[in-house]
Parts: structure tokens; C-alpha cells; sequence
């Protein structure tokens, strides 16, 4: 009974572990893209993860620099320290926030890539079809119209000749839909291949399976298109905001060293903070309201 408990748990944390990877084995056993995650390269992450740093080191010091200094404005040692704790800290703290948001950024995009893509291979298999071709010869005909959009590195491209392999290596077309549509994350593609699972082997109509599910993701992206219009103006309103509160302390210290003393004290230091984390959190906030899904 024990046993049992301990390979269930191994199973489950190994499943896991599969499903955070990039690329999982496909039922050819090749390696098959997993749009559920996104991992950055190498380059990517040093890119990225200097760029935030340094963003996140400039804000802070235009917050909080300054601190420190003696009785006639002159900067101590204390002053140096202090700013590079705080530009440290600020450059840790962008890496930390700024990564995960851009990476669930990619990913998104890639689900979007593959979706959209998705619907037009039902297009090109829908008239394959409707030309009397069988369902075999129609996922052959759709790749060979499809390379006339896309490239072979395309989504898409990939997908289909994974799916044309598993059927000349006698795999079920059903269950190699199946693996593609748990691998997108994607609901309408995962509904697709449970319901092609169906027809198909009860000889249903796939013609007409196929056409509704073309129509359905169409529909949905004309909608999410229409919506995208209308929060693009609110969206563009947002990332001003954000850079807004920067940029006029940034002027003010600048501009008036006079005044920017206040921002040193005690109470200055609070206003600030207290006013770094209202922005960040209205941020966040209103990217949650913003993002709409259908």
C-alpha cells in the first residue's frame, strides 16, 4: 500500500516535471513543441536579465537617490553605499517581476500563433475535403497549401508533419490530434481532437466537424480582435502611466536640487515608497482587468 502511494506521488511529480519542459516526446517519440511553457534561451535570459537590471538600477536611483548626504548637500559615503544598495536592490527586484511577465508574455503569443494558424489548417482540410479527397490525403494537401503561408519553422508546419509521419508509421490520426491539442493548452484545439476522436471512428461526418470548429475559432477571434480595439487606447494610457510617476521625479531631482531634499527625508522616503508600490500595484491590477479572455 505504501508502495503504491510513493509511485503514485513519483508519477505525479515526474508528470509535472514533463509538463514544465519545452519540448515533450511526441507519440513518433521525436521531439514535439510544448506551447504550454516558454523557456528563454541562454542569450535571451542575459538580455533580458541585464535590462531589467539596469531599468530597475536607474528607477531606484531616481527615487532614492541621494539619501545620505551632510548638512550642506555634499554626498558621503554613507550617500555612495546607500545608492548602491538601493540601485541593487531596485535591479533585483525589476529581474524578479520583469522575467516571469515577459516570459508569460511569449508563451501567450505563441498560443495565439498556433491558434490562429490552427484555423487555417482546418480551412485548408475543410476544402480538401469538400474536394472528395479522404481525411489521409487531406492533412497531405492542407501541409502543401499551408507551406504557401507559412515556413517550414512554423508552428503549424511542424505540427502537420508530425501528424502525416504518425499516420505512414500506422498511428492513429485521432490520438496523434490528441497529444497536439494537449500539448497547445488550447480548449477549442483539445474539443477539436476529442470530438474528431469521436466522428471519426464512428464514421461520422469530419467534413462538417471540421467546418463548425473553423467557424466557432473564427468567430471567437473576430470578437477577440473587436475587443483587442477597443482596450488598445487603454492599454497605451496604462504604459504611460506607469512611466509617468518616473519620469516627473526624475525631472523634479534634476531640475531643482532644492527640492529634491525632500524626497531624502524620512517622510520623503515613505511618500515615495508608499507611492512606488500604489503605481505597481495599480499596474498589475489594471493589466488584470485589461486582459480579456475569451
Amino acid at each position: 500500500m505504501i508502495f503504491k502511494k510513493n509511485s503514485k506521488k513519483k508519477s505525479k511529480k515526474n508528470s509535472k516535471k514533463e509538463s514544465q519542459k519545452q519540448y515533450l516526446p511526441s507519440l513518433l517519440n521525436t521531439k514535439a513543441y510544448n506551447y504550454k511553457v516558454y523557456k528563454f534561451s541562454l542569450l535571451e535570459k542575459i538580455l533580458y536579465t541585464v535590462f531589467a537590471f539596469l531599468a530597475g538600477a536607474i528607477v531606484a536611483y531616481i527615487f532614492y537617490g541621494g539619501i545620505g548626504k551632510d548638512s550642506f548637500g555634499n554626498v558621503t559615503n554613507t550617500t555612495k553605499m546607500l545608492n548602491t544598495i538601493f540601485m541593487i536592490a531596485g535591479g533585483i527586484l525589476a529581474v524578479v517581476l520583469f522575467l516571469p511577465a515577459r516570459n508569460k508574455a511569449i508563451q501567450e503569443k505563441n498560443q495565439i500563433a498556433i491558434r490562429n494558424q490552427f484555423r487555417d489548417m482546418l480551412e485548408a482540410l475543410y476544402t480538401s475535403l469538400g474536394s472528395g479527397k479522404n481525411v489521409r490525403n487531406s492533412f497531405e494537401s492542407a501541409r502543401e497549401d499551408l507551406k504557401l503561408q507559412y515556413d517550414e519553422e512554423s508552428f503549424i508546419i511542424k505540427e502537420l508533419n508530425i501528424i502525416i509521419s504518425g499516420i505512414q508509421n500506422n498511428i492513429d490520426i485521432e490520438e496523434l490530434l490528441l497529444d497536439f491539442g494537449n500539448r497547445t493548452g488550447i480548449d477549442d484545439i483539445k474539443t477539436f481532437s476529442e470530438i474528431f476522436k469521436v466522428t471519426y471512428r464512428k464514421g461520422g461526418n469530419i467534413k462538417e466537424t471540421i467546418g463548425n470548429t473553423k467557424e466557432i475559432i473564427t468567430e471567437k477571434m473576430n470578437i477577440m480582435e473587436e475587443i483587442e480595439t477597443m482596450v488598445t487606447k487603454n492599454k497605451t494610457d496604462q504604459n504611460i502611466m506607469v512611466f509617468m510617476p518616473v519620469m516627473m521625479i526624475g525631472f523634479i531631482k534634476f531640475a531643482s536640487s532644492d527640492f529634491a531634499e525632500n524626497f531624502t527625508s524620512p517622510i520623503g522616503i515613505f511618500a515615495t515608497t508608499l507611492g512606488i508600490v500604489a503605481f505597481v500595484s495599480a499596474y498589475f491590477i489594471g493589466k488584470k482587468i485589461l486582459s480579456i479572455k475569451i
